[in-house]
């Protein structure tokens, strides 16, 4: 009897089914299946948060509060790990930034200030004040102790912060009109007197350039260390451009711009040493001048790849992303009411679009690793979009049949007799050596050629104590996640007379009676739900001996379902 005759029953989520034996070497996971998020699998919630950040491993997760507090998440086990808090800022905060090996936050805040925190220590570096508010703020990539960073005020140019010793450079935003590309810095006034729209900067996987988007629809690519326009980019709107950001790879440029269009740029210079490729451009362009030079320039610089707009309802976008491994671009809907995300494959086709609840979302982060989206909504809850895994019965055999119900099935009179020559050739097949490559580490999509050791992934978590729970306030938290799959939020499902949002007692994170401190609920034993049961349906006897209540009076009986001790006294009573 061959192989292909055994047959086998499993029970799979949709009923039992019936496979022939075959090459087990078929994918568990489905290839069929986007590698992208597809359903809300759970929510984060403590204050009002507002902007988020993974590191990059994607083991911890930032987020900005509208308190001026920036909380860390522990990804793995949804917890938080530690809250950077500052007496002195109370404005919300607009940003934040890991460092490359994630040592160190730079948090934006409302009140022009920012902040360089030390994550493990959770003490703060330096604080600075600007004379704008920061919209943004991104540390320089190339160093994992630099102190320079680039900052997007809300009326004025982008600028490069010296955070040791509080020094700005203003950036140029327009293209200069004389040959050697400097321009003199304006504080609120652009070249043609018009005042400054938020302008949007970011800078390159090496840090050597920062690329700006203005509000006439060009690029620029500057040296930030000469303050010197090399080469611009025309986009096909000429609109404002109001977000620019690199993909993890450094491969692809994103642009959102203001006539409801993303744009993905092919990066034609080298990932390392791109200024010094810049500059050997510069010197072979010799037909043109000027501007014409820095468009001729721009063009070995750029290449447009793809373009994706909603050419049905035309609206705008908000927080536009690449995934983690550049394969993917997301985009939310900036409609008020809608918490809409869009997914297109970089060949520029719409494959999903994720629909929340009906709340405005504000910022979207793809996870570095996982096939995992995180979005903020208005009210400042952060939802968790994952996979919706199905279950993949042919890759343990390809000739796998699932039935809609039970089959009896008729074995032939020798199909489970054991034949001793089929055995010997099973034996002689397993123990065959194989060799097994146990050295070769594959590459993931975070790493880098200078991967250091000195990587901050986790930190330390302290525990908090329990609180007890009224048990009348226990809901399943699963059915929140469904109902906010489909229309409404948790917190406008969880809403008081008042009109304030609270927590359930069955939420897997529990808010302090402080509303600062979020802490993991301890589920009721299976014994103390019992005991509490009986003590409700049978009245205790009044005790008659006076010496057995002097005892219990003074020994403690301790409650198992809350670990509270209660005395002789109150049983009596």
């Amino acid at each position: 009897m061959s192989d292909e005759d055994v047959l086998g029953w499993v029970a799979g989520s949709n009923g039992w089914g019936k496979f022939n034996n075959g090459p087990m070497n078929a994918p568990i996971i489905d290839p069929l299946q986007g590698d992208f998020p597809e359903v809300i699998e759970e929510y984060l919630q403590h204050g009002l948060m507002k902007c988020i950040a993974f590191n990059r491993r994607g083991t911890l997760l930032a987020a900005g509060c509208t308190d001026g507090s920036c909380v860390i998440w522990d990804f793995e086990t949804r917890g938080i790990a530690k809250e950077l808090r500052d007496k002195d800022c109370v404005a919300a905060i607009t940003s934040v930034c890991w460092s490359k090996y994630g040592h160190r936050i730079l948090v934006s805040a409302a009140d022009k200030s920012l902040t360089l925190w030390d994550v493990v220590s959770g003490e703060k570096i330096t604080r600075i004040t600007l004379q704008q508010t920061p919209l943004l703020a991104r540390l320089h990539p190339g160093s994992s102790s630099s102190s320079l960073c680039l900052a997007c005020p809300l009326s004025s140019a982008p600028m490069i912060v010296d955070l040791s010793t509080g020094n700005t450079t203003v950036l140029p935003v327009t293209v200069p009109e004389v040959d050697n590309g400097v321009v003199p810095p304006s504080r609120n006034k652009s070249s043609d007197g018009l005042p400054f729209t938020p302008t949007a900067a970011c800078f390159n996987k090496s840090g050597d350039l920062v690329y700006v988007g203005n509000s006439k629809g060009e690029i620029l690519i500057i040296d930030h260390k000469s303050i010197q326009v090399h080469a611009m980019v025309p986009t096909s709107g000429s609109a404002v451009i109001k977000n620019i950001v690199f993909s993890r790879n450094g491969q692809y440029l994103l642009t959102n711009s203001n006539d409801r269009t993303i744009r993905i740029y092919e990066n034609l210079l080298p990932l390392k040493d791109g200024f010094t490729a810049l500059e050997d451009m510069n010197k072979t362009v010799d037909e043109v001048a000027g501007v014409e030079k820095m468009k001729a320039v721009g063009s070995k610089c750029l290449a447009l790849f793809r373009e994706f707009q909603d050419t049905i309802t035309k609206v705008h976008w908000k927080a536009p992303c690449f995934s983690g491994d550049g394969e993917w671009v997301i985009g939310g809907s900036a409609s008020k009411g809608e918490h809409k995300i869009y997914i297109w494959d970089r060949a520029g086709h719409l494959v999903k679009i994720l629909e929340g609840p009906k709340e405005a979302l504000i910022d979207l982060a793809w996870h570095p690793v996982h096939p995992i989206i995180i979005s903020v909504s208005l009210t400042g809850l952060v939802y968790i979009w994952a996979k919706d895994h199905t279950e993949n019965w042919s890759a343990f055999a390809p000739d796998f049949k699932e039935l809609e119900e039970n089959e009896e099935y008729v074995e032939r009179e020798d199909e489970f007799d054991l034949i001793p020559e089929t055995e010997k050739v099973k034996e002689s097949d397993i123990n065959e050596d194989d060799e097994v490559d146990i050295v070769t580490v594959e590459k993931d999509n975070f790493s880098d050629s200078d991967l250091s050791q000195e990587e901050l992934c986790f930190l330390p978590a302290t525990p908090c104590p329990d609180v007890s729970e009224q048990q009348d306030k226990c809901m399943g938290s699963s059915s929140k996640l469904m109902d906010s799959n489909n229309s409404g939020s948790p917190l406008s499902e969880e809403a008081g007379q008042n009109g304030q949002a609270t927590n359930h007692a069955s939420s897997p994170l529990e808010e302090d009676t402080g509303g600062t401190r979020m802490k993991r609920k301890r589920k009721p034993s299976e014994k103390g739900l019992e005991l509490q049961a009986g003590r409700v349906r049978k009245p205790l006897k009044p005790l008659k001996s006076s010496g057995r209540l002097s005892k219990l009076r003074s020994k403690p009986v301790t409650d198992l379902d809350n670990g509270n001790g209660i005395y002789g006294d109150d049983i009596s009573d």
